[in-house]
């Protein structure tokens, strides 16, 4: 059964799986070798209540315990209409993959915001993923105009949370 578990970045599991999201991210990324930009997410941006950051407990592919996903928050600056959090290293390993533990994980996410006080929720992402740009937009977010100047993306989303 899934569960969640609160990590900092810098935490062993989480390096794990931020390094294994990254590594997948730079050998598909369009471009080419070299393209794709990784920057490792500071601590700081993901304690609660300006951010948190999860890792996702599931079985791997023998059936065992393990941790297999992981995903963040973390407060950027306030929108138009108020407070405003950001979707962060949201990855699954591929094993577990079509059992929507992304839309679980996104749920929680969102959960976590809003305890936080959040009203809107904003992420970026590559047109590549396009599992990922679906996931998003059967979830609420809508495409948005560029919130940041992220090398890596190409599509922008939001979502109003009250």
């Amino acid at each position: 059964m899934v569960s969640w578990r609160e990590e900092s970045v810098d935490d062993a599991a989480a390096h794990r799986l931020l390094t294994e999201y990254f590594e997948a991210r730079a050998a598909d990324f369009p471009g080419g070798p070299g393209a794709y930009r990784t920057v490792f997410p500071t601590a700081d941006q993901f304690v609660p209540p300006r951010g948190v950051f999860l890792v996702v407990e599931d079985v791997d592919d023998r059936g065992l315990p393990a941790d297999v996903g992981c995903g963040g928050i973390r407060e950027i600056a306030a929108g138009a209409t108020g407070r405003r959090f950001e979707v962060k290293h949201l990855y699954l390993r591929p094993v577990t993959r079509g059992r929507g533990l992304g839309r679980a994980l996104l749920g929680e996410l969102e959960r976590e915001a809003r305890g936080f006080g959040a009203v809107e929720l904003v992420l970026d992402t590559n047109s590549s993923l396009t599992a990922a740009g679906g996931l998003y937009r059967s979830s609420g977010f809508v495409n948005i105009p560029a919130y940041n100047d992220n090398p890596n993306a190409t599509n922008w989303y939001s979502k109003r949370l009250d």
